[in-house]
């Protein structure tokens, strides 16, 4: 169902998908994925201060990119209140010297010009400030290196806290550069540093630099999913979900593009939109398929086998509750909260400026309110 392209809301009705032989599944986890987009990622603090507001408690946060960030200061604030952190976190990173212009566009154009010649303090440096700027420059696969972020993210996130049982569980993707795969943090089993969070962040086509783990060369999660779903099914597939998306990339435009530019943005917009689509017919097909596995294998245990039959069903009965019961885990509901545009201009991700960060908080938090109503 879609309801004025804000709120995109699927029900997969479970059919008695109950597990066989008295194993049950255990609860339904609130789930919020986070994308990555660079200073569209405002918007998502402000999605994110709706849903706190609204006392709704999450079990896993996932993101990659600006959304890995923002999931780590959600799972990880060191304050009480880690909406008012994301929001104070968005505030350090805002930048006011673009803030006399008043009219959006160009302020949007000079914001982003003055984050590629300055950087900005809080989140990324220029490497033309280094000394050596003429020769690395020359020779340097990256223009950008994220070590002020690095700093910003130790102020705002307790990461000693993040296996803390009564935080949210983060989940952190990134691409592997050598091999193409992709390379996911879980605060369940990784102990996870702003080093790993920085290793979603790296997005080449900006120029920024790639972060070095363990002998593994990462950079943006982006590159394999802009949506990390399939990634939060993979990290728990046996309970069922509940899953709220913020998507910061517009799915529909009716108008078609004017110029290159326009043509740009609607390419990268297309390429970084939610695809989740596909992921909830896949759910609802292989949700069909197990209901058949179990009431299969129901028939097949009540029936009278002989020795030869029992030795057979023993055989494939690991291999069953492996299939149906431990990775049983179906979407039974989407809530997509999208960010819509007036403007469209390309390095929209790139404006920093104090008015826009505000903007896109607020538009956040009134779409958000708009989708919860809906869905209720």
């Amino acid at each position: 169902m879609i309801k004025d392209g804000t709120l995109i809301l699927y029900i997969l009705i479970k059919e008695g998908l109950e597990y066989s032989m008295g194993i049950e599944k255990t609860k339904t986890e609130t789930v919020l994925v986070l994308q990555g987009g660079g200073s569209l990622g405002a918007y998502e603090c402000g999605v994110y201060k709706t849903l706190s507001k609204h006392n709704i408690k999450f079990d896993m946060i996932a993101g990659t990119s600006i959304g890995a960030i923002n999931a780590s200061i959600i799972a990880g604030a060191k304050s009480d209140n880690s909406s008012k952190a994301l929001e104070d976190f968005w505030f350090q990173l805002a930048e006011t010297f673009t803030s006399i212009i008043p009219d959006d566009s160009i302020r949007a154009v000079s914001s982003s010009m003055q984050a590629a010649i300055w950087g900005n303090a809080n989140a990324f440096r220029p490497i033309w400030f280094r000394p050596d700027w003429f020769g690395f420059l020359y020779n340097s696969p990256y223009l950008y290196d994220m070590s002020p972020l690095k700093k910003t993210l130790n102020q705002f996130v307790d990461f000693t806290t993040l296996k803390n049982p009564n935080r949210p569980r983060l989940l952190v993707t990134s691409t592997d550069i050598k091999n193409a795969k992709p390379t996911i943090f879980d605060s369940k089993y990784d102990t996870i540093s702003a080093e790993h969070v920085l290793a979603s962040a790296g997005y080449p086509f900006y120029g920024i630099a790639w972060t070095e783990l363990n002998g593994r060369f990462l950079w943006d999660g982006t590159l394999l999913s802009n949506t990390p779903l399939r990634e939060v099914i993979h990290a728990s597939p046996r309970n069922d979900k509940r899953v709220f998306i913020v998507n910061l990339f517009p799915k529909n435009h009716d108008e078609l593009p004017r110029n290159m530019s326009e043509a740009w943005h609607r390419a990268r917009d297309i390429m970084h939109t939610d695809k989740t689509d596909h992921n909830i017919r896949m759910s609802k097909i292989v949700s069909r398929y197990l209901e058949l596995l179990r009431e299969m294998h129901d028939i097949i245990t009540s029936a009278q086998l002989d020795e030869n039959g029992k030795g057979k069903l023993a055989k494939i009965e690991q291999e069953y509750h492996k299939l149906a019961c431990d990775r049983g885990a179906i979407i039974e509901e989407i809530i997509r909260i999208e960010r819509q545009e007036e403007t469209h201009f390309l390095l929209e991700d790139a404006d920093f400026s104090i008015d826009t960060i505000k903007n896109l908080i607020q538009a956040g938090e009134k779409d958000a309110e708009l989708a919860l109503k809906k869905g209720t």
